[in-house]
């Protein structure tokens, strides 16, 4: 199953952000540390790079998502121009801090009441933007919640007499190329529930953590996974939970939501969904199965 979810609210919102693009000097562009590239809204790179825009790509999330992992992904997108990277926590206030300052590295040129600098906040649904600005302001400016898409319109707020930001909706673009971000992004909860089964990202989930995370399935639920598939992990979660339906069946739907919510709350442990590496390597078999040449924008390097 292919996932692909762009609500009609998305459409306005993606023309006020090309609008507003104009008016400022950097974006801050929001990942979810466990899939930077995936999380990356290609409509992002392409209005920034039309409006020759620089780019502060903060991977947020981190505490949950592998540490060595995220080392190598900050060094990708490093060596890209006219980005720079960093992974904080948007519940950590004093990593927060730190992003405007680094925003201005980036705009050194707008640095006084005159010339103030102007942010634009970025980034897909549900990747902590609103906990992120929250933190920025240092008041609840932004409704935080579970499920994605919560901000629906721009926000512009002064953070000093030489800085301001506009926080944007969360936004997704009308196609997604691959369906393996589709799993990904869907594991994450940064797509509406509408729009997938929870039982096929599930079993998407179970077969990526039993090939790279086996240790930490297998302390999290109680059993070794090696001799196991993906279904077979999420109907022995059933069996060890208890989980059963009417009648006395395993009840695979419940433990697929068991294992999606351990995953986004971080109880399995600290994950990352994809590499740099396992990235190009997506993108190479990709292109080698649609008998073309990976683009710019999609080959050796993950999208900016």
């Amino acid at each position: 199953m292919a996932i692909q979810w762009f609500p009609g609210h998305m459409v306005p919102a993606r023309r006020k952000a090309a609008e507003t693009m104009a008016n400022i000097d950097v974006v801050i562009e929001v990942v979810d540390a466990r899939l930077p590239a995936a999380s990356a809204n290609p409509l992002v790179a392409d209005l920034r790079r039309h409006r020759q825009r620089p780019c502060l790509k903060v991977l947020n999330k981190s505490d949950l998502a592998d540490q060595a992992v995220t080392r190598a992904w900050i060094a990708e997108f490093n060596q890209q121009p006219g980005v720079s990277a960093v992974a904080i926590s948007s519940r950590n206030a004093g990593e927060v801090a730190r992003l405007p300052a680094l925003c201005q590295k980036l705009a050194p040129h707008r640095n006084d009441a005159t010339k103030p600098l102007r942010m634009m906040i970025m980034g897909i649904p549900n990747v902590g933007k609103s906990t992120l600005m929250n933190a920025l302001v240092g008041r609840k400016i932004a409704k935080v919640g579970d499920e994605p898409a919560v901000t629906k319109m721009q926000q512009a707020h002064r953070l000093s007499a030489r800085q301001t930001i506009i926080d944007t909706p969360g936004l997704m673009w009308p196609k997604i190329k691959h369906d393996s971000d589709g799993f990904m992004l869907a594991a994450s909860h940064a797509i509406g529930r509408n729009a997938v089964i929870d039982e096929e990202v599930a079993v998407f989930l179970a077969g990526l953590l039993r090939e790279r995370y086996p240790a930490l399935l297998a302390a999290r639920y109680g059993f070794a996974v090696d001799e196991l598939d993906a279904v077979d992990i999420i109907e022995r979660i059933a069996h060890r939970r208890a989980l059963r339906m009417r009648g006395g069946a395993l009840d695979f739907a419940k433990a697929s939501l068991v294992l999606l919510q351990d995953y986004r709350d971080g109880r399995l442990g600290r994950i990352s969904l994809e590499t740099p590496e396992t990235r190009r390597a997506m993108l190479a078999e990709a292109a080698s199965e649609d008998g073309e040449t990976a683009s710019e924008n999609e080959s050796a390097r993950p999208p900016a």
